[in-house]
């Protein structure tokens, strides 16, 4: 799990239950993203709540998950926000 530190303490990171979050200070958490199945049963990894992409389809729903947290990770973790 990657933190990014701004220069103003504020941290960014793409949540996971790997460390307790809220020993850093007050958390606020947005959503990203949705993994959801289309109407064939295959998987769309939506970023639009980013502005990014939408990824996909995918058979496997862990295809969609690792899809979306690849792109979090490289596109909007250390985008300047």
């Amino acid at each position: 799990m990657d933190l990014i530190v701004s220069p103003d303490g504020t941290i960014r990171a793409v949540y996971a239950e790997v460390i307790d979050l809220g020993v850093l200070g007050h958390l606020v958490i947005s959503r990203a993203s949705h993994v959801e199945p289309d109407e064939a049963g295959r998987w769309i990894a939506d970023l639009t709540p980013v502005n990014g992409p939408i990824l996909g389809p995918f058979d496997r729903r862990s295809d969609a998950l690792a899809a979306e947290q690849s792109w979090l990770e490289s596109n909007w973790l250390l985008s300047s926000r």
